[in-house]
């Protein structure tokens, strides 16, 4: 999809100047996650730099509060590698923290995940981001669904599924249409575009010291107690190199002594990268392959053949906008209408 010239959704003078008028005492909280998540929302913030801006980690109430302080929850975006990530960044960038959102009163949330909604923000307006491929609908997501089950149990199938936010602003055409399908209103769907994958020929221009391989992204499923054949993975990865060069990138955060292990004994020819960015490895590619990671995007608006869990055609319908990189003033236009209101 060819972005336009201009944002859809540009505020009118009045809301305007009616946001320099209340700026200065109108907050948003922006939630974190995952890393992606949380750099999502930072882009965000820098064109609502006019607002009082404050992050948070990603949390919950209850159970999942005791649970994710006891470091029971260091597998999720709860805790673990993934707070840790995020609780680092915002400290390099040096943004104003408020965990838990406690601290304020708060005209706006923007989160990158529905599947939890605390109680302090339950009566707020949301705005959810899309942070990237979801996971396809299970028989673990579908009795999430027919029993009425917390929807965090449902994983990343259940995104959108809260209707607890005012807009969601996703990635493109075809994944509106996905989220409709999957049984989000339609009205509350925006296509904006989503930071981080819609200016992805960027990476094309990289140091990367490889070209022409067949690249590896694995996936952290089994952290998340849900089940990979890695064996049949990596075989699956050797098949598409047919005696090509192939890299391994893991996934941040799996089990990383575990998976060195299973490629050296069933791929000891191909390279290993447990660190760095993903981005450029795979610019440089021929081909890559995957389960249903967020990376898909980034392949697939490079235009790289894809192999993945997923059919061709439904890879087509998935490919994200690239707007020239605009995705992030787009969502904020967005949630200026409801701070402008």
């Amino acid at each position: 999809m060819k972005a336009n010239s201009t944002s859809p959704y540009q505020d009118t003078e009045a809301c305007l100047l009616r946001s320099l008028k209340v700026a200065t005492t109108k907050k948003v909280l922006f939630i974190g996650g995952s890393l992606n998540q949380t750099k999502m929302a930072f882009r965000v913030a820098q064109q609502l730099d006019a607002y009082g801006s404050y992050f948070t980690p990603y949390y919950g109430d209850g159970i999942l509060r005791r649970m994710s302080e006891k470091g029971w929850l260091n597998n999720t975006i709860l805790g673990g590698a993934a707070r840790a990530a995020t609780e680092r960044f915002l400290k390099e960038q040096q943004l104003p923290i408020d965990y838990r959102g406690e601290r304020h009163h708060y005209d706006l949330v923007v989160t990158g995940s529905d599947s939890i909604i605390p109680k302090n923000i339950g009566q707020r307006p949301i705005i959810l981001i899309q942070e990237g491929m979801m996971i396809p609908e299970n028989w673990v997501s579908r009795l999430v669904r027919h029993l009425g089950l917390p929807r965090y149990l449902g994983n990343t199938a259940m995104t959108g599924l809260s209707d607890q936010y005012q807009k969601f602003c996703v990635a493109s055409e075809g994944w509106k249409q996905a989220f409709i399908q999957k049984g989000v209103k339609r009205e509350k769907i925006v296509v904006t575009g989503i930071p981080n994958f819609d200016d992805v020929d960027r990476y094309r221009e990289n140091d990367f010291p490889h070209e022409g391989y067949v690249l590896g992204a694995t996936s952290c499923l089994r952290e998340t107690y849900q089940y990979e054949n890695r064996k049949k993975f990596i075989r699956k990865v050797l098949d598409v190199a047919n005696g090509r060069q192939v890299i391994f990138k893991l996934h941040p955060n799996e089990n990383k002594a575990r998976a060195i292990r299973e490629i050296e004994r069933y791929a000891p020819q191909s390279l290993i990268y447990t660190q760095g960015d993903i981005n450029p490895m795979i610019a440089n590619c021929e081909a890559m392959v995957t389960k249903y990671s967020s990376v898909l995007l980034v392949a697939l608006g490079l235009n790289k053949r894809v192999i993945s869990d997923l059919s061709e055609e439904q890879l087509q319908l998935l490919k994200p906008w690239q707007n020239g990189g605009t995705s992030a003033q787009r969502i904020a236009d967005v949630c200026r209408q409801y701070l402008c209101s």
